[in-house]
């Protein structure tokens, strides 16, 4: 999957999850792990991690 593929599925889990997208998408990951599916659980890293970018810094 292409790095802007990557952005535009994070974005839509964004807009239909919002603040749960990035439990979502690591549940996900760890699915596809336990499965041994390594090619999508990779995938869903990197939704994790695009999502985790759109968020920003955390302010306290």
């Amino acid at each position: 999957m292409q790095a802007m593929d990557i952005q535009e599925h994070a974005r839509k889990l964004r807009d239909a999850r919002g603040d749960l997208a990035v439990a979502h998408a690591a549940q996900k990951a760890r699915d596809f792990e336990h499965q041994g599916n390594t090619i999508e659980a990779h995938v869903w890293r990197r939704i994790e991690a695009a999502l985790k970018q759109m968020q920003g810094p955390r302010v306290s």
